[in-house]
């Protein structure tokens, strides 16, 4: 439970792991291109679901996924993966356990490229967060051009589970965007750390 004279976002519920999560994680800038990786591929989990289901399974993706290292994930054999459909740790849905090898080898490539993913990420908010001004949670928004334009991006190198709203949930995630509102007791925090 938040502590009694904390005000906190309305989207978390009473479960100390999402309080956590929102007090500890949630739009606080993140730069390192591993951990965007694994964000964005937890990110794309969530699709038709609750955050608070991935991030009870986190580790447990953590765990059959090689904690996220994408050069390991494309390593990964077909009869690996088709035995993570037994894995009650993680969403048992081959779309998105295939999506992640996909997202691993869309990664890998890019980066051989010579490219610098969290660069590549952060320049569709001009390299720094952008700080929001929300009241009410009526306000934010689902998608921004931004978001819709990191999307297209993603998709032609050949990411998946990486539509609109999703990039925008990650972008407010990884604190590309800070939609805490304004009432939160985590919004100058965050802005302070900007």
């Amino acid at each position: 439970m938040p502590k009694s004279n904390e005000t906190i976002c309305p989207w978390v519920n009473h479960e100390q792991v999402y309080i956590d999560y929102h007090n500890e994680e949630w739009g606080r800038p993140v730069y390192d291109a591993l951990e965007l990786f694994e964000k964005l591929c937890l990110d794309g989990q969530q699709a038709g679901l609750s955050w608070i289901t991935i991030l009870k399974k986190k580790q447990g993706y953590r765990d059959a996924f090689c904690n996220f290292d994408p050069y390991k994930i494309i390593e990964l054999s077909p009869e690996y993966l088709d035995g993570q459909l037994d894995n009650s740790q993680i969403i048992r849905n081959k779309l998105k356990i295939n999506s992640i090898v996909r997202n691993a080898q869309a990664y890998v490539k890019f980066i051989e490229q010579g490219e610098d993913f969290s660069q590549f990420l952060w320049q569709f908010v001009g390299g720094k967060p952008k700080v929001n001004q929300f009241k009410t949670m009526d306000e934010v928004p689902t998608q921004t051009e931004q978001s819709v334009a990191m999307s297209k991006a993603l998709k032609k190198l050949g990411f998946n589970f990486v539509g609109p709203t999703i990039c925008y949930a990650f972008m407010q995630a990884v604190g590309m965007v800070n939609d805490h509102l304004v009432g939160c007791d985590y919004y100058e925090g965050n802005v302070g750390s900007q």
